[in-house]
C-alpha cells in the first residue's frame, strides 16, 4: 500500500467560525471548497489559548500540563518534541518539513537561550542552516511573523527575515509596513499596510510551500522521494490587524458581522475574568502585555475596522492556501495527500467586550477551524463529536500505518473521516488547559477545562471558582451556570469529565524565559 502524503496548514489565532462554510461574512472560497471535498468538524478545541501551549500540543499529542510548555514563554523540551510527529514520522520513512512560524521556543528572553527562534540567539545560526529542528528534517522558519516587530535584521532573524532583508530593500518595505492606507482605521492595532503582499510573510509561507511541493513531486516521480510529511504555518490572522493592499479592503467595515454579545459583564463572570482585565501585570514584560497584549473596549465603529481587517488577513492565508491546492493537483499529488487545515487558538474578536486573547475559555479563543481531505476521507461531511488538535498526531501515525506511543494523549480521527460505524475515535469530550504565572494578568491561574459536544466547564484550581455554560441553549454563553442549583447534574458530569485528565503531569514545570 502506498502512504499518503501529509500537509498539515495552520493559520495563527484564527476564529473557528471565521469560515465562508460556517456562515460569517469573511471570504474563504479554497477553504469552503476544501471543506466540501473533505470532512469539517465543528467542535474541535484547542488544548491552551496560547501559541506555544497549543502547537506543542499539536505536535507532541500530548497536554500542555505534561509535556510542559505550560505557558507562552517555556521552551519545549527537544527529547519529547523529538517523540512528536515530526521525529516519529522521519522514523518512519517520511520526509518530514516546517515552513514558517513554529513558535516551539521562546522569542524573547532576557539571556540568551541558544535556541534558533530565540532573538538573542539566532544569530548562530547559518544563512544556510534549515534544520533539523523539534523532529523535523528541513525547516525554514520566520522568527515573529507579528510586525509589532519589524523583521530583524542580519545577523538576526531566520529565514524570512534574511530574505525579507537580503535584497538590501529591508527599510523600505520596514516604511511601506508603517505607511497606513486610506481608509484610516481608527480602531486600536489596526492598519491597512502599504507593503506589497508579494513582502508579506503569508505570501512567503505560500512560495517556500509551493516549492517544497515541486520538490518533493519530482522526487516522487523520479522513484527517489519520499512520502512527505510538511507543516505549512502561517502567522496570521495573529494581531496587530496589518492586512496589506488590497486585502485589506476586500471587506468593507461596513458589511461585517458583529458579535451579538459584545458587552463586558465582568460583574457576572468568574473572579479571574476581572483579574485579567484589570490587574497590573507583573515582572519585565509590563509594558508588551498592557500595550500588546491587552485592548481597551473599541466601539462598534472600530470593531467593524477590526473584523474588516482580520477578514482581509484570513482571506490572504486563503489565497495561499489555494495556491498550494493548486500545485498538489498540478503536481499529481492531490490524489495521495492528506490535507489538514487548523488553527492553534482562536481570538475574541469582540465576543464579551474583549479582544485578543487570555485567560477566558469562550467559544472564539477555544473553538478552531478543522478540516481534512484525503484518500478515503467523506467528502461533505460534518462531524460534531468534541476533537482536539491533539489528535493529529495520532491521526498521523495511523495513515502513515507507523506507532507513535508518545503522543499518549492524542487518539486517531482516521475512523471518524472515513464514516466507519461506530467512529473509533469518537469522543465524548476534550480537555484544554492553562496554568499561568502573574506576568500576564497580575495574578497566578490553574486553569482546567472540559468541552462536551453541548456543554462547557472551566475550574480554577487553587480557588475552586468556576463557569459552566450550557452551550445548547446559550450559545454565546451569556449565562454562568457553575452555581445554578438547577444545573447541579450537569455541574458534576463535567467535573468527573475534567477529573478523569491522566494524571501524568510533568513535575516540576519549568518557569518562563520570557514572555513568549
Amino acid at each position: 500500500m502506498t502512504l499518503p502524503n501529509i500537509l498539515l496548514i495552520t493559520s495563527d489565532q484564527h476564529r473557528g467560525d471565521c469560515f465562508g462554510f460556517e456562515g460569517r461574512r469573511v471570504h474563504t472560497p479554497h477553504l469552503d471548497g476544501l471543506a466540501q471535498q473533505g470532512t469539517r468538524f465543528s467542535a474541535c478545541i484547542t488544548p491552551n489559548v496560547v501559541c506555544m501551549p497549543a502547537r506543542a500540543s499539536m505536535l507532541t499529542g500530548l497536554l500542555p500540563l505534561t509535556h510542559g510548555t505550560a505557558d507562552n514563554g517555556i521552551d519545549l523540551d527537544e527529547a519529547v518534541a523529538q517523540r512528536g510527529f515530526g521525529g516519529a514520522l522521519s522514523h518512519a520513512g517520511y520526509h518530514t518539513a516546517f515552513v514558517g512560524k513554529a513558535h516551539f521556543s521562546s522569542n524573547h528572553s532576557a539571556e540568551p537561550t541558544g535556541r534558533c527562534e530565540n532573538l538573542l540567539s539566532s544569530h548562530r545560526f547559518a544563512d544556510d542552516w534549515c534544520g533539523p529542528y523539534m523532529g523535523f528534517e528541513h525547516v525554514e522558519l520566520m522568527q515573529l511573523g507579528h510586525n509589532y516587530w519589524l523583521p530583524e535584521r542580519s545577523p538576526g532573524g531566520l529565514h524570512y527575515e534574511r530574505w525579507y532583508h537580503r535584497d538590501g530593500q529591508g527599510d523600505l518595505k520596514d516604511r511601506l509596513y508603517r505607511q497606513g492606507l486610506e481608509p484610516l482605521p481608527s480602531a486600536a492595532q489596526t492598519h491597512n499596510s502599504a507593503l506589497p503582499t508579494v513582502w508579506h510573510n503569508s505570501t512567503w509561507v505560500g512560495d517556500r510551500g509551493v516549492a517544497y511541493l515541486q520538490a518533493q513531486a519530482r522526487s516522487q516521480r523520479e522513484g527517489a522521494g519520499k512520502p512527505f510529511c510538511a507543516w505549512l504555518s502561517f502567522a496570521d490572522p495573529h494581531h496587530p490587524f496589518d492586512a496589506p493592499a488590497p486585502w485589506c479592503w476586500q471587506h468593507r467595515p461596513q458589511d461585517v458581522d458583529l458579535p451579538p454579545h459584545r458587552i463586558r459583564d465582568l460583574e457576572r463572570r468568574p473572579w479571574w475574568h476581572r483579574a485579567a482585565m484589570e490587574n497590573v501585570p507583573q515582572g519585565s514584560s509590563r509594558k508588551v502585555r498592557e500595550e500588546y497584549s491587552r485592548m481597551a473596549p473599541q466601539s462598534d465603529a472600530q470593531l467593524r475596522e477590526i473584523i474588516a481587517n482580520y477578514y482581509g488577513m484570513i482571506s490572504l492565508v486563503d489565497h495561499q492556501v489555494g495556491r498550494l491546492l493548486q500545485t498538489l493537483h498540478d503536481e499529481g499529488l492531490a490524489d495521495n495527500t492528506l490535507v489538514v487545515f487548523t488553527s492553534d487558538h482562536g481570538e475574541w474578536l469582540g465576543d464579551h467586550g474583549l479582544m485578543l486573547k487570555g485567560p477566558m475559555f469562550y467559544e472564539g479563543l477555544l473553538r478552531v477551524g478543522l478540516i481534512v481531505r484525503g484518500p478515503a476521507v467523506k467528502a461533505a461531511q460534518v462531524v460534531h463529536e468534541p476533537v482536539s488538535t491533539i489528535d493529529l498526531a495520532a491521526t498521523f501515525a495511523d495513515y502513515a500505518n507507523s506507532a507513535n506511543a508518545a503522543a499518549a494523549h492524542s487518539r486517531s480521527l482516521r475512523p471518524l473521516l472515513e464514516g466507519q460505524a461506530g467512529g473509533g475515535a469518537a469522543r465524548d469530550h476534550a480537555f484544554t488547559e492553562w496554568r499561568l504565572g502573574p506576568s500576564r494578568c497580575g495574578v497566578a491561574l490553574d486553569l482546567r477545562g472540559v468541552r462536551t459536544r453541548s456543554a462547557k466547564l472551566t475550574l480554577e484550581l487553587s480557588t475552586g471558582a468556576g463557569e459552566l455554560y450550557d452551550l445548547a441553549n446559550d450559545p454565546y454563553e451569556c449565562v454562568n451556570r457553575f452555581d445554578d442549583p438547577a444545573s447541579k447534574g450537569l455541574r458534576e458530569e463535567l467535573m468527573q469529565r475534567l477529573l478523569s485528565r491522566p494524571s501524568d503531569l510533568r513535575q516540576p514545570l519549568a518557569a518562563p524565559v520570557g514572555p513568549a
